[in-house]
């Protein structure tokens, strides 16, 4: 069975074509970086597999159609962070992932013991043991952009969607936080499908590119396939060399014109 699949998926704004006839499968346990320039409609699909956008064509989780799932029952099989997630800077690190414990939630809706632990593991998962106190507002950008993974870890869904999660952050942070979520991967078996603006990273961490532009799928597959220089300059209007790292993996290197 098939974690995600989508059969010749479309989205509209207001009428207007924004993605058109997207389809794809992955196995559980992959990762997918979906790439493309400014507008090529990554995050509008990602919407769209979260149930946030209305789609045409069909969207499978785990072998049921998104058509016949309520919301409850579709934050029960996904988790997905948004690019620029709404953080009340009040609340404390816990009491934010503890909103990832609602789908699993009674029908008084309190949070019981049970819940507690999930949020604990998540939290130390992380590293964010030690800021578990700490209020959202007093915390960096790379602590924050963990607190939204571990809320999304704490849902313990099958299949996480993250909209950029390496917006803002050093190239540092942001290679903590991708390889922390390798390694969430690799232990739990759990499905990965992200945007990334860095097609660096898209490449050493994703098993499978999915390169949109104009809302269509230009290619999918893996990193030295989908990532070459001649692609580059006609989808991206850039001028780069694409270099193999010493793990075999590609880099895209920008070239200065004069």
């Amino acid at each position: 069975m098939t974690a995600l699949r989508l059969d010749q998926v479309g989205v509209a704004y207001n009428g207007t074509p924004m993605v058109h006839d997207v389809s794809t499968a992955l196995e559980p346990g992959s990762w997918l970086a979906i790439v493309g320039p400014n507008g090529a409609g990554k995050s509008t699909l990602l919407k769209a597999i979260a149930g946030l956008l209305p789609h045409t064509g069909s969207i499978t989780l785990h072998g049921q159609s998104t058509d016949t799932l309520n919301r409850k029952q579709r934050a029960e099989l996904l988790g997905y962070a948004a690019q620029s997630p709404v953080l009340p800077e009040r609340l404390t690190v816990t009491d934010y992932v503890l909103l990832g414990r609602t789908p699993h939630l009674g029908p008084l809706g309190r949070e019981g013991a049970a819940d507690l632990d999930v949020v604990r593991q998540s939290l130390d998962r992380l590293g964010l043991g030690e800021l578990a106190g700490r209020k959202l507002g007093t915390l960096s950008g790379g602590e924050q952009q963990r607190a939204v993974l571990a809320r999304v870890l704490a849902q313990r869904t099958r299949l996480l969607l993250l909209d950029e999660p390496t917006a803002g952050l050093d190239i540092g942070h942001a290679q903590v936080l991708l390889e922390r979520l390798d390694q969430l991967r690799t232990e739990d078996g759990t499905t990965v499908v992200t945007t990334l603006h860095d097609l660096s990273f898209a490449a050493q961490y994703a098993d499978t590119l999915l390169l949109l532009d104009g809302g269509r799928v230009v290619v999918t597959g893996p990193g030295h396939e989908v990532l070459t220089a001649s692609r580059l300059r006609r989808h991206y209007t850039a001028n780069v060399e694409v270099l193999t790292t010493s793990t075999g993996h590609p880099v895209v290197a920008p070239i200065r014109e004069s």
